[in-house]
């Protein structure tokens, strides 16, 4: 065998390049599609940011062979590939957009037939294919999930919102026990005036009988000493009479 012409080397290559940068491969077999179909489904594949490409099996062999990828039961009959791409605004395909274009055109048009595919890598059956094509795409999803994010947001707005409402209530209530709150501190105040009164009146019954007490002393004093005065007196007096009569008697005896 001579050298490969360097257009079949530009093919290998060019495949080996989408095999290695597109996110998902499916191959398919148009036989029985005309022009006319084939022309309409890559307008579908490309709005769905995709291409749809012919090759020859032999050279997708040789590409898939070098890649070491396993699909040479898929390179049966005229082949022809789905990759994904760009769409005409510049947004990137995905798997699930390329999947789908190709399951509807099948739909109406039986001469598709979806063999097999890849995505990341991984082999898919027809039948992955077709459940890939089942899921919503990435737009939907992605507007699903800010939905999803935006419900628990928009709650948090409303809590926020709320937060100085209730805050007001509350300051309001708490202003009216307040209010509420100065009689109950006047009756506190009357309490502990009351409490001091009586404070003030036991301690004037105390020094009220501290007074009788030290009166009392005082008397008892006075008595003791006007007894022992008397006693003295008497006493005195008894001396008195004792001396006069010494004094009596010896004149008596002076003038015997």
């Amino acid at each position: 065998m001579g050298d490969p012409r360097p257009e079949k080397i530009a093919i290998v290559a060019e495949v080996q390049e989408k095999f290695s940068n597109s996110e998902a491969v499916i191959l398919t077999e148009y036989r029985g599609l005309d022009v006319t179909d084939m022309a309409v489904l890559r307008t579908a594949m490309k709005q769905a940011g995709g291409e749809y490409k012919v090759y020859k099996n032999t050279l997708v062999r040789v590409a898939a062979k070098e890649l070491n990828l396993e699909i040479e039961e898929l390179l049966v009959g005229p082949t022809a590939i789905a990759f994904t791409g760009t769409r005409p605004d510049g947004s990137s395909g995905d798997p699930v957009s390329i999947a789908k274009a190709l399951t509807n055109f099948a739909k109406d048009h039986e001469d598709l037939i979806i063999k097999g595919g890849m995505l990341e890598g991984v082999l898919l059956s027809t039948k992955e294919i077709t459940a890939l094509s089942k899921i919503a795409p990435r737009e939907e999803l992605l507007a699903r999930l800010a939905g999803g994010m935006a419900a628990p947001l928009r709650e948090f707005a409303s809590l926020l919102n709320a937060v100085p409402q209730n805050f007001a209530y509350a300051l309001s209530a708490f202003i009216e026990a307040g209010g509420a709150g100065t009689g109950t501190d006047e009756e506190t105040a009357d309490v502990v005036s009351d409490e001091e009164a009586a404070d003030a009146e036991s301690d004037e019954e105390a020094a009220d009988a501290e007074s009788d007490e030290e009166a009392l002393s005082g008397d008892a004093e006075e008595e003791t000493s006007e007894s022992v005065d008397s006693s003295e007196s008497g006493t005195d007096e008894e001396e008195s009479v004792e001396n006069n009569k010494i004094d009596g008697d010896a004149n008596e005896n002076e003038e015997s």
